[in-house]
């Protein structure tokens, strides 16, 4: 039996129909778009994170997917993870996120937050309560 030819997709396509399954499901949709280079829409589609496991994704990647999704307002930062480190893309244009904070965090936020919850965690140890 013969395979039926090789289809090619575009990556917008593919970023597309992921944008609008994550609006229609209120579910975040995850495309993998290279060998170690991942996208994830949130619900409703107009957010999204780019992230990669062995290294941190660039500004011109996510660039071209909010161009490609058809971010208007396309506002940049970064959410550092316990693994990951991802660059985050919001459509401002979209309107407000209540789930979501207006502004990204800067780096020294993240490190700022880490440690206070790293204190928070001992403290709580240290008083026998969890």
């Amino acid at each position: 039996m013969a395979l039926p030819p090789t289809d090619t997709v575009k990556i917008r396509d593919v970023l597309r129909r992921a944008q609008q399954r994550a609006r229609e499901l209120e579910r975040t949709q995850q495309v993998q778009i290279g060998e170690d280079l991942y996208c994830r829409i949130a619900p409703g589609g107009s957010r999204f994170l780019l992230f990669s496991l062995d290294s941190v994704p660039d500004h011109a990647t996510a660039s071209a997917i909010a161009q490609g999704l058809g971010f208007e307002t396309p506002e940049y930062g970064w959410h550092q993870g316990e693994t990951l480190r991802s660059l985050t893309v919001i459509d401002t244009a979209a309107g407000p996120f209540p789930d979501v904070q207006a502004n990204p965090q800067t780096e020294s936020q993240v490190a700022s937050q880490s440690s206070e919850t790293s204190n928070a965690a001992q403290s709580s140890e240290d008083s026998g309560t969890s």
